[in-house]
């Protein structure tokens, strides 16, 4: 699953593909049918869907990457709930998909927020997608000069 670019913007429904970027702020794309662009300013919050991270249990974080990569491998066995469901049917399907996430910091509104953009996704090209290779360091060589 290939999310590079991918972001939700705070008060915003929906997720957005990043387009541009000029002084002002950035230019996004909506990933739905309408296909609207829109323009944020500096002062909006934006998070990558790759940095996205939900809490566990032990203090230690899941990222949001997994949780849907787990959604997508299990979804021939168990059917990902509509992200309108019952707030108990999605809180059982998360706790099958990721039972290491701490009960009590996850809210069922952010399950319907996963769920939602799992959806969103999954219809995406994108969805299929291997994510690109982290680029390779730029290796530095001394040269000395002979004098």
């Amino acid at each position: 699953m290939n999310l590079r670019g991918i972001v939700s913007v705070s008060g915003k429904p929906g997720l957005y593909r990043v387009i541009g970027q000029n002084k002002a702020g950035f230019v996004l794309e909506s990933l739905d049918e309408a296909k609207t662009k829109i323009m944020t300013n500096a002062t909006s919050k934006l998070a990558t869907l790759e940095d996205i991270t939900i809490f566990g249990e032990d203090d230690e974080d899941i990222s949001l990457v997994s949780v849907l990569e787990k959604m997508k491998s299990t979804a021939s066995e168990k059917a990902v709930p509509d992200a309108k469901a019952d707030g108990k049917a999605l809180r059982a399907y998360f706790s099958f998909i990721s039972p290491e996430h701490d009960q009590e910091r996850v809210y069922g509104s952010d399950i319907k927020k996963i769920v939602s953009w799992y959806g969103i996704l999954s219809k995406l090209p994108l969805f299929d997608e291997q994510p690109p290779e982290a680029e390779p360091e730029a290796e530095t060589t001394e040269t000395e000069s002979a004098e």
